[in-house]
């Protein structure tokens, strides 16, 4: 099979459902409503545009010929004042960009339920985020992904968690660090009662799926390699790989961040990849089979969290990243609420000439003076040579450069990085940000506080070449084929390996009792098959899930070049 044969780069993978199909607009949602009278509770994120959901609703009920009443349960959601009180974030209240993560419940942002008075023949609808909790006869889950409602916030046009009008505009600080992780354990401990999934991308004609189609769906994908739906963001860096390449968001004004799979905000397709499908939180996967997608050491480990990302940090015709480190393992815990934390590693796919990757401190370092340089950057505006304290190294394509927490980094201009990390991805304590701007013209954050508390001294000179700039380390080979260490280190939880098989060339693996995450780094493409027969192209650059319960597997080239293959998992 030529390059030309193999499929290009799939935007939109999708997956058949295991039973059912998915339907589209209210009139297909509100016929699986059952007769006689029914409270039908409507939950779901509060980005979802409810007074349209509502509406629309209320009309397909009435013209089905069932008389209706609607309950907003956000009217039952203590005061602001309160609620703020109840979410507070005792180690970083002044804050302005960071707060730990909530471990609020969401009944405890509401004053009272609301109390449905049933219509006899009729249906009581009681709709907003929370509404399972008045015990419905009938439960739909109305969702919108998450990037919608960060779009929203940083719009100026959306709103927190039981935040009313009139309080000032939405936070991101209060979206990713409260509301979400509010909101998802609302949504799994309620998935085994969802009679019906709402996707309202499409708020006018949302995409609908029975309750039981989803979950046997999700068992069957809890077995089988899959993909999650990649999406890229904008940012002021942000290079023209990902347009001109992988021809996403060719409208926009670049594609910096390349989200392959971030457990918390990466979704699964479900439908017809031509018609109608809905889109399923991949976390909500995880949080109903974890054994089966994690394995149970790693699930005894990292309960429903699951622990790797795969993302894409594209500079081509960009810029430099910020330079910055991430918290280290007990500042992560105790200031940060997070568990684990955010080791990364940057493999480098695409590289310009002369195109660099900032890693480490320089050898016999002045700290208090890169101290002195970085708050006269933040306070007064002064720029400075971040190489007098940071070490820099060519960014050779296909070198994969690790970053324990604590250690300086950043990715220079004209690369593509691939970043196999930990999951935690939104604790980028920057040092230097280049004096950049944001979309309204302020200096974008820079926390240096935070910065230097979790500074790792001790990676500095010759140790953070031979420590974290590894060269491959071959672990077994076969016909026509190679698997290389090319990252591990002791205080890092997760490994990288490279596979690089030759044209046609098969090699096999296993899953064992913890996943895997594969991604095609050169070449056209491989093909993947399970022993129970599950098969599954990828294409250059797309990442492949291999869960725990898939067991073995091999991995066959594609194309008329050699191919190479990254491979993660937890050691």
């Amino acid at each position: 099979m030529s390059e030309a044969q193999f499929r290009p780069y799939e935007t939109d993978p999708c997956y058949a459902p295991a039973t059912g199909r998915v339907r589209t607009g209210y009139p297909a949602a509100v016929a699986s409503v059952p007769s006689g009278s029914v409270v039908l509770a409507v939950d779901g994120p509060t980005a979802v545009r409810w007074d349209v959901v509502a509406a629309a609703l209320s009309d397909a009920l009435s013209a089905a010929g069932r008389s209706v009443k609607f309950l907003d349960v956000r009217e039952h959601y203590a005061s602001w004042e309160l609620i703020l009180q109840r979410t507070a974030s005792p180690e970083l209240p002044d804050d302005p960009h960071f707060a730990t993560l909530s471990d609020v419940e969401l009944p405890a942002l509401l004053d009272d339920l609301p109390r449905p008075e049933v219509v006899p023949g009729g249906v009581v609808v009681v709709y907003g985020p929370g509404a399972a909790l008045v015990d419905p006869d009938v439960l739909w889950y109305a969702d919108l992904p998450k990037r919608y409602a960060e779009a929203a916030i940083t719009g100026g046009d959306g709103r927190n968690l039981g935040q009313p009008t009139g309080t000032g505009p939405g936070t991101t600080r209060r979206l990713f660090y409260i509301d979400w992780p509010v909101l998802d354990r609302h949504r799994d401990a309620i998935a085994d009662r969802v009679a019906l999934w709402l996707d309202t991308q499409d708020v006018d004609a949302p995409a609908s799926l029975d309750g039981d189609a989803l979950r046997a769906t999700l068992a069957e994908l809890a077995a089988r390699p899959f993909r999650t739906r990649p999406t890229f963001n904008t940012t002021s860096w942000g290079g023209h790989w990902g347009q001109d390449a992988l021809g996403f968001n060719t409208q926009a004004a670049n594609t910096a961040l390349g989200y392959e799979l971030i457990a918390p905000e990466s979704g699964i397709l479900v439908g017809d990849a031509e018609t109608a499908k809905v889109e399923v939180p991949f976390q909500l996967l995880v949080a109903l089979h974890p054994e089966a997608v994690l394995g149970v050491d790693v699930h005894r480990a990292f309960g429903t969290s699951f622990p790797i990302r795969f993302d894409y940090l594209d500079t081509v015709g960009g810029g430099n990243l910020s330079v910055h480190c991430h918290p280290q393992s007990d500042y992560m815990r105790r200031v940060f609420g997070w568990p684990y934390t955010q080791h990364e590693t940057y493999y480098v796919m695409v590289n310009g000439e002369d195109s660099r990757v900032f890693l480490g401190l320089r050898d016999g370092v002045d700290v208090e003076a890169f101290r002195r340089d970085a708050d006269a950057a933040v306070h007064h505006g002064v720029p400075f040579d971040i190489e007098r304290h940071v070490q820099s190294f060519p960014a050779e394509a296909h070198q994969l450069f690790l970053i324990p927490a604590g250690t300086p980094h950043g990715s220079g201009d004209g690369n593509v990085v691939l970043e196999i990390s930990a999951t935690p991805y939104l604790y980028s304590l920057r040092f230097y940000d280049w004096l950049r701007k944001d979309a309204n013209g302020e200096q974008r954050p820079v926390h240096v506080g935070h910065a230097f508390d979790n500074l790792a001294v001790e990676r500095t000179g010759q140790r953070v070449a031979v420590d974290l700039v590894q060269r491959p380390r071959l672990l077994r080979e076969v016909d026509g084929a190679t698997e290389d260490v090319i990252g591990s280190l002791p205080d890092m939880f997760f490994e990288v390996t490279r596979l690089e098989l030759g044209v046609g060339a098969v090699i096999e693996d296993t899953a064992g009792d913890r996943f895997h995450i594969l991604n095609v780094v050169e070449g056209a493409g491989v093909v993947v098959e399970t022993a129970a027969g599950h098969r599954h192209s990828l294409a250059y650059a797309e990442t492949l899930t291999i869960p725990a319960a898939a067991g073995g597997y091999t991995v066959r080239a594609a194309g008329s070049t050699p191919v190479r293959v990254v491979k993660a998992f937890v050691k």
